[in-house]
């Protein structure tokens, strides 16, 4: 491996979107020539994806994004790269090939033997957010939003924070509930089970507070108040990532032995293959990877 430049693993998603061609497109990009030594996994070729075809959901297309996963993890896992970037895959394609992973989030884990204990976490310049609950019905939030849980992600928050630059984050921990359950009057979810993790991690020596309401914590973010925020489920998170930074934001997986980024977006069915897909997330996403290797190789 190229001390100078680490060599990156990218897969390119799923065939029939619009991985393979963001994949090209970044792969050339100056800033990442000058970063790491992209080595691609997956479809690439026009021969290579003509069983493919763009913009339908199949179950061959999910079994290849799946091969391609697992090749490049090992890949990483062996050292031969020294991280690993991942173009979007299809779930519902997943789904068709008979696979039982919901997304990258829980097949990273199962293939690096840490079934438990990862979380996702979406990084931009403006405001960092990691997921409590990730890929479940909304209806299923409440329980699965355990003490343990909320606990478990607060850890990890603060121990991956340091590799970004952020030795001693300030955590803003979001509530479930409007105005954070006003002490139970909305619902008992925030009195009976984020404030205790809370007080818990806490007490562990790490700057956490909440759960404050989610429709100012993430202003209060923005403006400087805190480092990241602990967001209770999924589109309490993304919608404010996506809104100040959607094509630019980086989605990290946190909790894992290598390191992983993505894109913040999905396989775009309806403009694959067409040359127009922005490959911005994506390159953000490699240029992130690059910089996390090398903080890793220089602290070892």
């Amino acid at each position: 491996m190229n001390a100078a430049r680490p060599v990156i693993a990218i897969t390119t998603g799923d065939p029939a979107g619009i991985g393979p061609e963001i994949v090209a497109k970044a792969i050339r990009d100056p800033r990442v020539v000058l970063a790491c030594q992209p080595m691609v996994f997956g479809p690439q070729t026009d021969a290579d994806l003509a069983g493919f075809p763009f913009g339908r959901i199949s179950s061959a297309a999910g079994r290849a994004a799946y091969d391609t996963i697992v090749e490049a993890v090992a890949a990483v896992r062996a050292g031969r790269a020294a991280a690993l970037v991942t173009a979007p895959i299809n779930k519902e394609a997943l789904a068709a090939a008979g696979l039982e992973w919901k997304g990258h989030t829980d097949l990273l884990a199962h293939l690096c033997g840490v079934p438990h204990g990862v979380a996702m976490m979406f990084w931009s310049e403006r405001l960092r957010v990691v997921l409590a609950t990730v890929h479940i019905a909304l209806r299923d939030v409440p329980a699965a939003l355990t003490e343990s849980r909320v606990l478990e992600t607060i850890r990890l928050t603060a121990r991956a924070l340091p590799q970004f630059g952020i030795p001693s984050p300030r955590i803003g921990v979001a509530g479930l509930n409007p105005h954070a359950g006003e002490r139970g009057l909305f619902g008992r979810e925030d009195e009976d089970v984020i404030r205790p993790a809370v007080a818990r991690a806490a007490a562990e020596g790490v700057h956490v507070s909440g759960p404050f309401p989610a429709d100012t914590l993430f202003v209060r973010a923005v403006r400087g108040e805190f480092d990241v925020v602990v967001a209770a489920y999924h589109d309490q998170g993304l919608v404010p990532v996506k809104l100040l930074a959607f094509g630019r934001a980086v989605n990290v997986t946190i909790g894992l032995p290598i390191i992983r980024t993505s894109v913040d977006h999905g396989t775009a069915f309806d403009i694959a293959r067409q040359g127009i897909a922005d490959e911005g997330s994506l390159i953000e996403a490699i240029l992130l990877a690059a910089r996390l290797a090398e903080s890793r190789e220089t602290s070892t």
